[in-house]
């Protein structure tokens, strides 16, 4: 069971999005192309708007797909965190669930690289979200 869910278009009114994270060659992994598109419907919706999920701190973020000419689609992903307008946040919130959404990603695309392979990186790493 995953900590993250898909969900629909939040209010926006008196939000921001907060960029967490990027990753512009979405194409280098055919798999997390495939996965964003089953999951959000690209296909049919393509650029027209981001796809939301709600992580574990109750925050919703918004994946917002880029496309790039002559490449498929997506061929990259900017993850933002939606905000109050005037709000910041928190450094540790932001950590604990951008982790708990590339382990929803993982656990998502499937195949041979698992989320606990992940969290095993990000301890080799010293990755403080991912000490659970």
């Amino acid at each position: 069971m995953s900590d993250v869910e898909v969900i629909g278009k939040p209010d926006l009114s008196g939000k921001r999005f907060a960029f967490a994270l990027a990753e512009d060659r979405v194409g280098h992994y055919p798999e997390f192309r495939a996965f964003f598109a089953r999951t959000f419907d690209l296909d049919r919706k393509g650029l027209s708007e981001p796809g939301f999920v709600r992580a574990p701190s109750g925050l919703p973020y918004a994946l917002v797909f880029i496309g790039r000419s002559g490449e498929p689609f997506p061929s990259g992903v900017e993850i933002n965190a939606v905000v109050d307008s005037l709000e910041p946040i928190e450094d540790d919130v932001l950590d604990r669930d951008l982790w708990a959404i590339l382990r929803w990603m993982i656990v998502g695309v499937g195949g041979s690289w698992t989320a606990e392979d992940l969290d095993r990186t990000g301890k080799l790493y010293r990755v403080p979200a991912a000490a659970g």
